[in-house]
C-alpha cells in the first residue's frame, strides 16, 4: 500500500501542464546550425561528457528535455526554478532523457553564479531563461498571481519568506503616488493613477486581502470601453504588482550580466520574455555585448508561428533573443 501511494505522489508530482513556447526555435537557435553565425557547425566546444546546459527556468522541463533528445542524452543539466515542486518533477523526469550530470537547485537565476560555485562548474555552453510564468505554479501556488481566482493577494514566487514584502502589502500600505508609479511603470497601465486612487479610497473602509477585492476595485475605477475590451482591465496591475513583489527586472539584468560571464567561449543564451519591459532590457543587454564583440544570433526577436499561437495562447507575446559569446571578445582583453 505505501509503495502504491508513493508511486501515485510521484506520478502527480511528474505531471505539468506547463507546455514550452518556442520549443523547436530554442533547439535550433542554441545548438543547430545558425545561418547568421557564418558556420556550418556549432561554435561551441563540447566537453568529452557533453555539453553544459543552464536551465534558469526549469518549469516543467519542457525545453531541457528536448534540448536533450536533440543531442540523444549526451548532455549535463543545471536546472533552476523559484518553485520547489519543479524541482521535485524534474527530479523524477530528467534521468530518464540526460545521460549526463544533472544539478537542480530551487533558486532564482539571478544567483546562478553561487550555484555554479557551489557546485563546482567553472562555465557552461548553453543558457536559456524562459520568463514567462509557469502555468504549474500558476495553478497550484494560490498565492494570487491569476485574477481568475479568489486567492489571498501575494503574488510571491517561490519561498514566500525570502519577499520583502507582498502584493497585499503594496496596495494597503504603499502611498496612492507610489502605488501608481508601479502600475504605469512596470504595467504600462494608461489609468495607473485612476486604480491607485480607487485602491486608496476602498483600504480607507477596508483592506484588500484578495484578487477578486482588487478585480472588482480596477474594474470599478476604469472607463466601460476598457472593461469591455479583450483583455481583463486587471490584466496589467496584475503583472504590476507581481514584477514588484518578485523584483523580476532587476533579477533578469543580474541573470543576463552572470549568465553571459558563466558561457564558454562559442557559447549561446537564449532569453524569451513576453513583454516590452523584459524584452527591452534583453535587446539593450545583447547591443551592450554585440560592441565588445558578440554575436546577436537573432537580428530580429523571433516569434511563434501561427500554428503554434493556435495550440498554445501563452506563446503569442513570446519573443525569443539568442546570443552567442565570442572567443576573440575574450582574446582581444
Amino acid at each position: 500500500m505505501q509503495a502504491d501511494n508513493r508511486e501515485k505522489e510521484a506520478d502527480h508530482v511528474a505531471k505539468s501542464i506547463h507546455e514550452p513556447v518556442l520549443l523547436q526555435e530554442v533547439i535550433g537557435g542554441l545548438i543547430e546550425e545558425s545561418e547568421s553565425s557564418g558556420s556550418k557547425t556549432s561554435n561551441i566546444r563540447y566537453p568529452i561528457s557533453g555539453p553544459w546546459y543552464l536551465d534558469g527556468t526549469l518549469g516543467g522541463a519542457g525545453h531541457a528535455i528536448a534540448i536533450a533528445r536533440a543531442l540523444d542524452g549526451d548532455m549535463n543539466v543545471i536546472g533552476l526554478d523559484r518553485d520547489i515542486q519543479a524541482i521535485d518533477r524534474a527530479r523524477i523526469i530528467l534521468p530518464g532523457s540526460v545521460n549526463g550530470k544533472i544539478v537542480l537547485e530551487c533558486e532564482n537565476f539571478r544567483n546562478l553564479d553561487k550555484v555554479l560555485e557551489t557546485h563546482g562548474i567553472s562555465s557552461v555552453d548553453m543558457i536559456l531563461l524562459d520568463l514567462g510564468f509557469s502555468s504549474d505554479e500558476l495553478e497550484s501556488s494560490e498565492r494570487g498571481f491569476s485574477f481568475q481566482r479568489d486567492e489571498p493577494l501575494l503574488m510571491t514566487m517561490g519561498d514566500p519568506h525570502r519577499h520583502l514584502f507582498t502584493a497585499r502589502d503594496i496596495v494597503n500600505g504603499w502611498t496612492e503616488e507610489d502605488i501608481a508609479n508601479v502600475i504605469f511603470g512596470y504595467g504600462e497601465e494608461r489609468f495607473a493613477r485612476r486604480i491607485a486612487r480607487a485602491i486608496v479610497n476602498y483600504r480607507a473602509k477596508k483592506r484588500v486581502e484578495t484578487t477578486f477585492e482588487l478585480v472588482e476595485i480596477v474594474k470599478m475605477s476604469v472607463p466601460g470601453f476598457y472593461r469591455r475590451g479583450k483583455i481583463n482591465p486587471a490584466t496589467k496591475t496584475f503583472q504590476a504588482l507581481r514584477i514588484a513583489v518578485n523584483d523580476e527586472l532587476n533579477a533578469l539584468k543580474d541573470g543576463l550580466k552572470k549568465g553571459y560571464e558563466a558561457l564558454n567561449d562559442g557559447g549561446r543564451m537564449g532569453v524569451i520574455s513576453f513583454h516590452s519591459l523584459e524584452d527591452k532590457i534583453v535587446k539593450d543587454f545583447y547591443k551592450e555585448k554585440a560592441i565588445e564583440g558578440a554575436n546577436i544570433i537573432t537580428k530580429k526577436p523571433t516569434i511563434a508561428s501561427d500554428e503554434e499561437r493556435a495550440v498554445n495562447p501563452r506563446s503569442r507575446s513570446a519573443k525569443l533573443r539568442i546570443i552567442e559569446k565570442k572567443f576573440n571578445e575574450i582574446s582581444n582583453k
